[in-house]
């Protein structure tokens, strides 16, 4: 951490800034003098289960009966899902892919910033920590979700459809990570941020920390004041998203 501070004065560097720490990064951080902070994301932790039953069985009554009617409804529509890593992702695949990809991109502000090229250098150099999910109607590609695999966790990314179908995002972003990571003895998938709709969908609110140099002292003291602040009005909101999570309480 001394060495970062001491490149930004070198460099003559306005500040530095180190994202998504473990706690214990953090606190080391916050002691050498950094700037902390702290946000959140939704997660969602495999705590053992040995089937999405078995982690259903632990959610209340309505939010369970919630959960299996989508999933229900996707299956009705007569759409299956293939887990592709590694040797068994094609250039097909990416050209599927980079559709929906640009399908959602174009739908939001701004535009897609990923090119066609960039799938397959990363299908060339990383395939065996990809996870695509890919949706389909009999052979038929009509959506899917990219994510990366490593240090126990399934992290997703990017996901697109060209044909709405309801309850799809669902069930190819967050109910079939669930199911690959337990069928793979993950322990945590990391949805992101943003979305209190992956709340009800066991995907729990978790903490993310950054630190942060700022070599201009006004300005970092500014900072400091916002970041003090900032962190007690994350924690309160963290508290008040798990109160409203969809977990069995125990007098249930």
């Amino acid at each position: 951490m001394a060495g970062g501070a001491a490149a930004v004065k070198e460099l003559g560097a306005s500040s530095l800034h180190i994202t998504f720490l473990t706690k214990e990064e953090w606190d080391a951080a916050g002691v050498a003098g950094f700037l902390q902070r702290t946000d959140q994301q939704f997660h969602w932790e495999n705590r053992g289960y040995a089937s999405f039953d078995q982690f259903l069985g632990e959610l209340s009554s309505s939010k369970r009966k919630n959960l299996r009617k989508e999933r229900a409804s996707v299956r009705d529509e007569g759409i299956e899902f293939d887990w592709l890593s590694g040797s068994d992702l094609k250039e097909a695949h990416w050209d599927r892919f980079f559709d929906f990809y640009m399908d959602t991109g174009n739908r939001k502000w701004g535009r897609p910033y990923l090119t066609r090229n960039f799938f397959s250098r990363i299908g060339d150099t990383m395939a065996d920590q990809i996870v695509l999910i890919m949706a389909r109607r009999g052979a038929h590609y009509i959506a899917g979700a990219l994510n990366f695999a490593g240090g126990g966790t399934i992290f997703g990314r990017n996901w697109g459809s060209t044909e709405y179908v309801p309850f799809l995002h669902f069930e190819t972003c967050y109910y079939q990570a669930i199911d690959y990571a337990i069928a793979h003895g993950l322990k945590k998938v990391e949805a992101g941020a943003q979305g209190a709709h992956k709340l009800l969908r066991g995907y729990m609110p978790t903490p993310t920390y950054s630190a942060h140099h700022i070599a201009h002292p006004g300005l970092r003291r500014a900072v400091a004041d916002y970041l003090s602040r900032e962190r007690a009005a994350v924690a309160e909101h963290i508290e008040e998203l798990a109160e409203r999570g969809p977990f069995r309480h125990v007098e249930e």
